[in-house]
């Protein structure tokens, strides 16, 4: 290829007679010149840029598995922290049922420490009022004996003596006693 070029080259030269004359002998050295140019690029320059390129793609790949390893790590973080809330929800919503449960459970505590006062002040005040009536009782009781030896005492008076007055009247208190 690089024969073809010199003989198309030295073929035009010889044909023209113009300004401008090839001499078969600057081309002969310019093609040489350029050879060994080639030479000399691949064994100094190739070598150096090839592995500058190398360590450029190594360099870009080494980025790009980074960056792919940065966003598998982002997307582990976010999933992580995903289950993270998700768990927290949950323990939001455990805490609030136990509330809600503690609450209901209080609740009913008052409710039945609340029936169990009202149950104890009735039975207190039924117990009072059940002494109050005994009392009453005893001295309507007393109020009627008092009553009733007055008038046997004025009908008495009439027909006995002190004497058997004291006796009737011991007996009848006797007996509204015992009622």
């Amino acid at each position: 290829m690089i024969t073809g070029l010199f003989l198309s080259v030295f073929i035009l030269a010889a044909e023209s007679g113009s300004i401008i004359d090839v001499d078969p002998g600057v081309v002969f050295w310019t093609v040489i010149t350029f050879i060994v140019l080639l030479i000399i690029l691949k064994k100094f320059a190739w070598k150096p840029i090839l592995t500058a390129l190398d360590q450029r793609e190594n360099a870009i790949r080494e980025s790009l598995d980074k960056a792919e390893k940065a966003k598998l790590d982002a997307q582990n973080v976010l999933e992580q922290n995903q289950a993270s809330l998700a768990k927290a929800e949950e323990e939001s919503k455990k805490i609030v049922e136990q509330s809600r449960q503690y609450a209901e459970k209080l609740k009913d505590q008052i409710l039945q420490d609340s029936r169990d006062q009202a149950r104890k002040m009735i039975d207190e005040a039924s117990n009072e009022i059940e002494r109050k009536k005994d009392a009453a009782l005893d001295e309507l009781k007393t109020q009627v004996a008092e009553i009733a030896i007055k008038a046997a005492e004025k009908i008495l008076k009439e027909n006995l003596n002190e004497e058997m007055q004291k006796k009737i009247v011991n007996k009848y208190i006797g007996e509204i006693t015992k009622n």
